[in-house]
């Protein structure tokens, strides 16, 4: 999953906004990435297609396009992109960040957001607004607000004995080792890395998994890879449960995904 960086981006805005909510869209190419920077507003995150990535001091956001990822003011941040894709930003005075999370966190994309943003997409507001645009923005805003809140899609960990379990897992996602062969490989007790994973990650690992494949198997999809290739490459013995555990997790199948989001 890791390629170097190639594409250094340079943030829109450094010292105002030009608009109290404020929307941007751009094709980012791939490995690319916008240096470590903070501004004085909130900005929520959200990448049409592929997997979007922002890294803070300690934590590392990775997030379908089921998610957003909200950053409140004055965050210091790094966003990154492994593939081309179509990212967008939704800048937030920091007048208007007082119903949204405190910290960084990713956010549910529901039916009515994901149209609102298609909208934004198709139809970009200009720096001098109207009044129908900031009614929309506003709109979008209020959805944000409410929609449900995640701590990170995929979060990671600086724990010396879970860390290497999840880079290893990161570059194969489809290594089946047992919880217990994973003890065994940083000689730690299968409780210990139990009571790791709830604590750092906030669910089992296995979750974890399922969601690292989930991660991984966007970009094969938007390739035009076959799903049956794709099971087989994260590991799957037949396609029917890849299907299975994609649907669950997103809600809907690795082909109606690709059909819905290829660019």
């Amino acid at each position: 999953m890791n390629k170097p960086v190639t594409h250094l981006l340079i943030p829109p805005f450094s010292t105002e906004l030009p608009a109290p909510i404020f929307f941007r869209a751009a094709q980012v190419p791939a490995s690319a990435t916008y240096p470590v920077h903070r501004h004085p507003w909130g900005e929520f995150v959200y990448s049409f297609s592929g997997v979007i990535e922002v890294k803070l001091a300690s934590q590392h956001f990775i997030a379908p396009p089921q998610y957003g990822i909200w950053l409140p003011p004055d965050i210091e941040h790094v966003g990154l992109n492994r593939e081309q894709a179509c990212h967008a930003s939704l800048y937030v005075t920091r007048e208007l960040c007082t119903a949204f999370p405190a910290k960084a966190c990713a956010l549910t994309i529901s039916p009515l957001i994901r149209a609102l943003l298609d909208e934004l997409c198709a139809h970009p507001p200009a720096l001098a607004q109207s009044a129908e645009d900031a009614r929309l923005l506003q709109v979008l805003v209020d959805r944000l607000r409410h929609t449900q809140r995640e701590g990170t899609y995929l979060p990671g960990s600086n724990d010396p004995v879970l860390a290497p379990i999840l880079q290893a897992l990161e570059n194969d996602p489809s290594d089946g080792r047992s919880l217990a062969e994973w003890a065994q490989r940083v000689n730690a007790t299968e409780r210990t890395l139990l009571r790791r994973c709830q604590r750092d990650l906030g669910m089992s690992l296995a979750q974890w998994k399922q969601r690292l494949k989930v991660v991984a198997s966007l970009e094969k999809l938007r390739d035009g890879i076959a799903v049956e290739r794709i099971a087989l490459d994260l590991g799957y013995s037949s396609s029917s449960a890849f299907i299975s555990m994609f649907r669950k997790l997103t809600g809907e199948s690795p082909d109606e995904y690709r059909r819905a989001r290829l660019i």
